[in-house]
Protein backbone atom coordinates (compact mmCIF):
# COMPACT_ATOMS: atom_id res chain seq x y z
CA UNK A 1 0.00 0.00 0.00
CA UNK A 2 1.44 3.27 -0.90
CA UNK A 3 1.31 6.45 1.20
CA UNK A 4 -0.93 8.41 0.47
CA UNK A 5 -4.00 5.36 0.72
CA UNK A 6 -2.47 4.70 3.72
CA UNK A 7 -2.55 7.92 5.50
CA UNK A 8 -6.39 8.60 4.48
CA UNK A 9 -7.39 4.96 6.10
CA UNK A 10 -5.69 6.83 9.33
CA UNK A 11 -7.05 10.65 9.18
CA UNK A 12 -10.35 10.11 7.17
CA UNK A 13 -12.13 7.75 10.43
CA UNK A 14 -10.14 9.58 13.16
CA UNK A 15 -12.01 13.27 11.10
CA UNK A 16 -15.06 11.33 11.40
CA UNK A 17 -14.63 10.42 15.23
CA UNK A 18 -13.11 13.63 16.29
CA UNK A 19 -16.71 14.90 15.19
CA UNK A 20 -18.49 12.13 17.17
CA UNK A 21 -16.28 12.97 19.94
CA UNK A 22 -17.08 16.79 20.04
CA UNK A 23 -21.00 15.97 19.71
CA UNK A 24 -20.42 14.05 23.08
CA UNK A 25 -18.65 16.17 24.74
CA UNK A 26 -20.03 19.37 24.50
CA UNK A 27 -23.54 18.04 24.84
CA UNK A 28 -22.64 17.64 28.12
CA UNK A 29 -19.78 20.33 28.64
CA UNK A 30 -21.20 24.31 27.95
CA UNK A 31 -17.43 25.79 26.09
CA UNK A 32 -17.86 29.25 27.71
CA UNK A 33 -18.71 27.72 31.54
CA UNK A 34 -14.79 25.96 30.82
CA UNK A 35 -12.18 27.43 33.35
CA UNK A 36 -8.38 26.73 33.36
CA UNK A 37 -7.12 25.17 35.95
CA UNK A 38 -6.00 28.29 38.14
CA UNK A 39 -10.05 28.39 38.04
CA UNK A 40 -9.60 31.30 35.51
CA UNK A 41 -12.02 31.47 32.99
CA UNK A 42 -11.18 30.66 29.37
CA UNK A 43 -11.10 33.90 27.21
CA UNK A 44 -12.07 31.95 24.35
CA UNK A 45 -15.24 32.24 21.89
CA UNK A 46 -17.44 29.22 21.48
CA UNK A 47 -16.67 28.62 18.38
CA UNK A 48 -13.08 28.95 19.22
CA UNK A 49 -13.19 26.03 21.99
CA UNK A 50 -15.03 23.84 19.56
CA UNK A 51 -12.33 24.26 16.69
CA UNK A 52 -9.51 24.11 18.89
CA UNK A 53 -10.69 20.79 20.83
CA UNK A 54 -11.79 19.18 17.67
CA UNK A 55 -8.60 19.38 16.36
CA UNK A 56 -6.92 18.40 19.51
CA UNK A 57 -9.51 15.53 19.53
CA UNK A 58 -8.43 14.54 15.72
CA UNK A 59 -4.56 14.69 16.84
CA UNK A 60 -4.97 12.44 19.53
CA UNK A 61 -7.24 9.97 17.51
CA UNK A 62 -4.60 9.88 14.56
CA UNK A 63 -2.14 9.91 16.64
CA UNK A 64 -3.67 6.41 17.73
CA UNK A 65 -4.56 5.51 14.51
CA UNK A 66 -0.97 5.81 13.41
CA UNK A 67 0.31 3.65 15.92
CA UNK A 68 -1.78 1.43 15.59
CA UNK A 69 -1.22 0.88 11.73
CA UNK A 70 2.52 1.10 12.96
CA UNK A 71 2.23 -2.11 15.21
CA UNK A 72 0.99 -3.67 12.25
CA UNK A 73 2.99 -3.83 10.10
CA UNK A 74 5.03 -7.73 9.56
CA UNK A 75 8.49 -6.60 10.44
CA UNK A 76 10.06 -9.93 8.14
CA UNK A 77 7.51 -8.37 4.94
CA UNK A 78 9.03 -4.99 5.55
CA UNK A 79 12.59 -6.90 5.96
CA UNK A 80 12.07 -8.10 2.19
CA UNK A 81 11.37 -4.98 0.78
CA UNK A 82 14.25 -2.82 2.00
CA UNK A 83 17.32 -5.51 1.46
CA UNK A 84 18.15 -6.05 -2.70
CA UNK A 85 18.26 -9.93 -3.39
CA UNK A 86 21.70 -10.92 -3.60
CA UNK A 87 23.12 -13.47 -6.36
Amino acid sequence: MTMTPRVMTILWPSFAMAGVLEGLVFSVVDPSELRWLGHVPIDASPQAVYTLSFLAFWALISTSGALTALLCIDPDAMEATTTAPTD
